[in-house]
């Protein structure tokens, strides 16, 4: 989401108008689900996708007519079963369509979308919202915890601060119409180690919109030219509070290059309120560690359960591609799982 925003805010700043196609509401099984989003630039150039297949190809043409018309609406698409064999789907969905219209050069317009941007580097829960009520004369706004709302005037955060979640919202409230979608969700994860599974993990994670930094004590491996995704520090893993704040949406992970050091960074990182601690390694290991963090350190059964271990989901993963895989399959089910936004 992050590249196609900055894609909109280049193009609108040029002053190129662009057309922006959301999926706003959808049931069965569709191929992308609220969120999904596409841009359709004046050129004919897209960027992102809805799902691909028919209601894709579709949507780019009214998208063109809509840069014709400078006339924002809505569309609803039905999937019927044939349809849905044609583009190798199970079975069929309905969704709704909004084709948002943006006019090149508008300064208010840009000026959002260049916070849009730099909000995908801030620790914030923060959220879009549109104001459809009117859907020609929409209204777009961003609302940033503890900052407040920026944007359309229309949108009032009384109204519309109850409505936030971890999900997408399509709703009416006071006779408004509203669709409201997380832009970025608090919380970064923190891998302790740089080695090969680090590096296929970091990959994979800041793809699926999580944000990555990596410590490690080893200055070959604590550089962004192995990490050009994520943050690095060159840090001592006997204090990690010294290299980064641990805070209550983060995800800790911990794969060092021996045991000593995993055991630790798995002590300190009891001690901080974050939503995931995960550390690799093998059963026998970890069963030794266990009892060491109770008869030495004084952890509890309570915090002995708060760990991940071995880490990721069990998918009999070899190599570190596949744990890697393994690792982010279980940080998306944690991600999925806390669906309270913390400190709301």
């Amino acid at each position: 989401m992050k590249n196609l925003f900055q894609k909109m805010h280049e193009r609108i700043s040029s002053g190129q108008s662009v057309v922006l196609v959301s999926i706003i509401a959808s049931s069965g099984s569709t191929p992308r689900g609220a969120g999904a989003r596409m841009l359709v630039c004046e050129n004919g150039e897209s960027f992102g996708t809805i799902g691909g297949g028919a209601v894709e190809h579709e949507s780019q043409q009214l998208a063109m007519e809509v840069l014709s018309s400078k006339q924002s609406y809505s569309k609803g698409f039905n999937l019927s079963p044939n349809q849905v064999a044609d583009l190798g789907m199970i079975c069929g969905g309905d969704v709704t369509v909004y084709f948002q219209y943006f006019e090149g050069g508008d300064e208010k317009n840009i000026a959002l979308l260049k916070l849009i941007t730099e909000l995908f580097h801030w620790n914030v829960n923060s959220w879009i919202i549109m104001d459809i009520t009117d859907e020609v004369a929409w209204g777009l706004a961003v609302y940033m915890q503890d900052q407040g709302l920026y944007g359309s005037e229309s949108i009032k955060a009384t109204e519309i601060l109850p409505l936030l979640s971890s999900q997408c919202v399509l709703t009416v409230k006071n006779d408004r119409k509203y669709y409201i979608e997380p832009l970025v969700r608090a919380g970064k994860v923190c891998i302790f180690g740089g080695g090969h599974v680090a590096q296929d993990l970091v990959q994979i994670l800041t793809h699926i919109g999580f944000r990555c930094m990596v410590i490690e004590d080893r200055p070959e491996f604590a550089n962004n030219r192995i990490f050009p995704q994520a943050e690095t520090y060159l840090g001592d893993f006997n204090n990690i509070g010294a290299s980064v704040q641990i805070e209550p949406n983060d995800y800790i992970i911990i794969m060092t290059r021996g045991h000593q050091y995993d055991y630790t960074v798995l002590v300190q990182a009891l001690r901080t309120d974050a939503l995931y601690i995960g550390m690799i390694g093998s059963k026998t290991k970890l069963s030794a560690i266990y009892k060491k963090l109770v008869e030495e350190e004084g952890f509890t059964q309570d915090d002995i359960k708060r760990i991940y271990a071995p880490i990721g989901l069990y998918i009999k993963a070899e190599t570190p591609a596949e744990i890697a895989i393994s690792i982010a399959g279980q940080l998306i089910e944690v991600r999925a799982s806390n669906r309270q936004i913390r400190t709301l």
